[in-house]
């Protein structure tokens, strides 16, 4: 059963033409063929950081990041991580307005907003392809993270409904070799991807 009134937030990030960095907007892609309840909006922000610090802003309870971060596991391998989220006083300077590093998205949101962000999940694809600095495009996802396309669809058909119904709720991914909570650990730092994306 939803809780009325739940809002809830699902949102690719990443860079089509790096890679793996790609992962976000190919689920998002193949969410528009097995759509989410229609309480959920799903978007694909790309590597457009600033529309999504504002899409933060807009009173949702939870918010699921959909992207390609490096944290250790096989290639292609599935996490659920639950950030930090930026806290304390406000900086004298605003973040950082570009680009698509989660972690200055979510920094800029508190930065533009007077109250509180959203609960934040990330479903993160461990990538195989990682593109170097000096790489502008890379085309094309490696098969392992291609394989974790429709495991993430499916992991989100089963994480929504459970978050609708309790925002607060601890959903856990169904697949023993993937993270079994969400963790508090922070968001995997990137490197030429920060330039574009997440």
């Amino acid at each position: 059963m939803t809780r009325s009134g739940t809002r809830l937030l699902v949102a690719g990030v990443g860079n089509i033409f790096l890679a793996d960095d790609a992962f976000g907007p190919e689920v998002l892609r193949s969410l528009e063929r097995r759509p989410l309840p229609p309480e959920v909006r799903a978007r694909d922000f790309g590597i457009r950081g600033l529309d999504l610090a504002y899409e933060l802003l807009d009173g949702y309870d939870v918010t699921v990041l959909v992207d390609a971060a490096e944290r250790g596991h096989p290639p292609g391998t599935l996490s659920l991580i639950e950030p930090e989220l930026p806290g304390g006083p406000r900086a004298t300077a605003p973040p950082e307005a570009h680009g698509m590093d989660p972690a200055k998205v979510l920094a800029l949101a508190a930065h533009l907003g007077d109250g509180p962000l959203p609960r934040v999940l990330v479903l993160a694809c461990e990538p195989q392809v990682r593109p170097r600095g000096d790489e502008d495009i890379l085309p094309g996802i490696s098969a392992p993270v291609a394989d974790a396309v429709e495991r993430a669809v499916d992991a989100l058909h089963a994480l929504v409904p459970e978050l609708l119904a309790d925002p607060t709720s601890s959903p856990r991914l169904s697949r023993p070799e993937e993270s079994p909570n969400p963790s508090a650990a922070g968001l995997a730092a990137r490197s030429a991807r920060d330039v574009e994306d997440r």
